[in-house]
């Protein structure tokens, strides 16, 4: 029984450390937030249960409530404020928002993640260019329930923004990747609701001001 509560302390110490570790480095791979956790701990992680990705978003979540105080929440509107006016100009493409600014859990190092979706990979980069929007071109994997697939992602920059748009065919629309945090399909979230998400938090944030 000791040994089962050393080992659950140890996991949500872990957790905590791996997610301090996230959010003031930036790192956004929860392998390498936990090894780096684990060293720091002098953990052996091939002889230790790790903590699951679930728990260190939980723990993430936490640590935004007790340390980041109203400077977060602020800056989670402004990256979903600055999501719809990029997901209005992309609108062809059906954009979606993804990751850290549609769950809530979006910091400094948190770039603003859309998935777009069309027929040609190339017609993506013919807009940007003809926006005059310079980018950056990278590969993404994602994982889906056959196995992994790999997509262009388009990194640049808007106003005090960064946008990373990974393009997937004009059908993957109906079908999310995996989320790295549950295994779930992905939270995707179309521009009305990114906007009532935004109003939602705008009517919590007059109501507790009354």
């Amino acid at each position: 029984m000791a040994s089962a509560r050393k080992q659950s302390a140890q996991r949500q110490h872990m957790a905590q450390l791996a997610a301090r570790l996230m959010a003031e480095q930036g790192i956004r791979d929860f392998r390498v937030a936990k090894q780096k956790a684990a060293q720091h701990l002098g953990i052996d992680v091939r002889n230790s249960i790790l903590p699951r990705n679930s728990e260190i978003e939980a723990a993430l979540a936490e640590h935004h409530r007790l340390f980041a105080g109203d400077e977060q929440p602020q800056r989670l509107q402004a990256m979903r404020e600055a999501a719809v006016q990029a997901m209005r100009l992309f609108a062809d493409f059906r954009p979606r928002l993804v990751g850290d600014v549609l769950s809530g859990l979006a910091d400094a190092h948190s770039d603003i993640q859309l998935h777009l979706f069309a027929e040609q990979s190339e017609a993506f980069d013919l807009f940007l260019q003809g926006q005059g929007i310079p980018y950056e071109l990278v590969e993404r994997r994602y994982r889906f329930a056959e196995g992994h697939r790999f997509y262009p992602a388009f990194r640049f920059v808007a106003g005090e923004h960064r946008f990373e748009a990974t393009l997937f065919g004009a059908t993957e629309i109906r079908e999310a990747p995996r989320s790295l945090v549950d295994g779930a399909p992905m939270a995707r979230a179309n521009v009305d609701r990114v906007e009532r998400l935004i109003a939602d938090e705008q009517l919590r944030a007059r109501l507790a001001d009354l």
